[in-house]
Formats: C-alpha cells, structure tokens, sequence
C-alpha cells in the first residue's frame, strides 16, 4: 500500500513520479517523444499501452504517432521482459556453425520462442543478426555477457547460472 493511504502500490506511485519528472524535464522540447519513450521504458522496463497514452497526452502528439515510433524502433519494447535477456546470434558466421541449432535448444530449455518471455519473467529471448563475436561462432549473449563456441549441450549449464 501507498504511504498516502490509498490502494495504489508504492512501486507504482515511484514509477509515477519518476515519469512525472521525466515530462517535467522535457517539457516544450521538439523533437523529444524518444528520449521521453526512452526514459519511460527505463522506468517501467516496457512501454505499457497505459504509459503510451499518458506520453500522448503530456506531448501533444497523437496516439498514433506515438505507438509508431515505438513500434517502428528495435529498442522500444511493448509488453514487459525478463531479467535475463538473451540474444542467440544467427549472423553468417554462426549460421555456418550451427547458430540454428544453438537457437533451438535455447527455446526447448526455456520453452519459449523468438521475441517471447518465460511467465517468471526471468529471461526473454531474441535472435539477432550480428554480435560481432565472429570468432567464437556460434555465440549468445545472456544481459551482457557473452558466450561462444558453444554447443547445443553447453546451454543448460549456461543458463542455469542466470536463475
């Protein structure tokens, strides 16, 4: 409960006030919906529909625009993430090692798929084109740690330490 008294859990009366604070400090500013996006979603680790709405009216700017330009952008995410973020490579050089089988055997250990997150809210996984780890194909990244010359066996071991 709130320490006014009211319902409402404190951690979202914090989140509140940080988001209150962040449209204080862009107030009239063109040209800053991303940095507001973006501090919102470093606020409440996603972007909620009902964060997109407030952004819209604090702005100005239609509804519409403001869910393109999140949607439009990699980094905005609309729906919450896991603590663990894991990224499995399939650039080039980790496709020709076995990158797809990498990815598969991340998605039966934590029995999810691409772009989802596990109902704990402990990882969520992504594929990604490049991680510039070439040369230790195939590789993932778990937060921001990175793993490489893996094989589909190593991955249990692995994410076992992200528990």
């Amino acid at each position: 409960m709130c320490e006014c008294g009211c319902t409402q859990p404190a951690e979202d009366v914090q989140k509140e006030r940080e988001l209150e604070t962040l449209f204080e400090s862009w107030r009239g500013v063109k040209g800053s919906l991303i940095p507001i996006l973006q501090g919102a979603q470093a606020i409440y680790g996603y972007l909620p529909r009902e964060v997109l709405l407030q952004i819209a009216r604090e702005t100005g700017i239609p509804p519409s625009r403001v869910f393109g330009v999140a949607t439009f952008y990699a980094q905005f995410h609309l729906s919450p993430r896991g603590r663990n973020i894991v990224r499995v490579c399939l650039g080039t050089a980790c496709h020709v090692r076995g990158g797809a089988r990498i990815f598969e055997r991340v998605q039966q250990e934590l029995e999810i798929g691409n772009n989802e997150t596990t109902p704990d809210l402990r990882f969520t996984l992504e594929t990604v084109a490049c991680l510039g780890c070439c040369g230790l194909s195939p590789v993932i990244m778990v937060n921001d740690d990175t793993h490489g010359r893996l094989a589909p066996d190593k991955l249990k071991d692995i994410l076992v330490n992200y528990q």
